[in-house]
């Protein structure tokens, strides 16, 4: 079990570092479009014609980017979205069960559907070297192989969080990602 624990800290350690690049893109997502706004406004009070289509689509992959790569990151910090009716009020052990109820019937099956729709049209997009129909787009085919990226990452948080719902249900720590042992905590 201490080798999945080890596993599980680096796919967690993984994904908080994508979470702070993610951070970093959405303050470069903003200011593309904030620039790209005051350079459309400025081009027009000159009378000039700029074509803005490859800052407008960067600011879409930006956006593309933090959702698909901080679907993991949510998970692990336990920030998506959870209807909660009565789950605060349950023990930890009870908590543990659910998440690994909805880990193994809903997450786990849908990233693997997922992957499994999504690769043929990745896989035509990178043979083809998709590009976007639009004068000075630019190129479609890496943000579609984000789509694998993404789910493969979801793939690798579920089974991490599998190992903290284990370690809850055998008593090791009371919750996710929180060591009850003294010898782990450190000063």
């Amino acid at each position: 079990m201490q080798k999945l624990r080890q596993l599980s800290g680096l796919i967690d350690s993984l994904n908080d570092k994508l979470g702070i690049v993610i951070r970093w893109l959405a303050l470069l997502m903003v200011l593309t479009g904030a620039i790209s706004a005051l350079v459309r406004y400025f081009a027009r009070s000159q009378q000039w014609t700029l074509n803005l289509t490859p800052a407008t689509e960067a600011q879409w992959y930006f956006f593309s980017v933090i959702f698909l790569m901080g679907a993991a990151y949510g998970l692990n910090h336990d920030v998506h979205v959870r209807v909660d009716v009565m789950y605060e009020r349950l023990s930890a052990k009870a908590r543990a069960v659910i998440d690994m109820a909805g880990t193994i019937l809903f997450l786990i099956p849908f990233s693997v559907l997922m992957l499994y729709v999504s690769f043929p049209a990745v896989r035509v997009s990178w043979q083809i070297r998709e590009m976007s129909p639009d004068p000075g787009g630019l190129p479609r085919y890496p943000i579609k192989a984000l789509i694998l990226v993404s789910f493969g990452l979801l793939l690798l948080q579920a089974f991490s969080q599998l190992v903290k719902q284990v370690d809850v249900l055998l008593e090791n720590v009371s919750e996710p990602g929180h060591s009850d042992n003294a010898s782990e905590v450190q000063p």
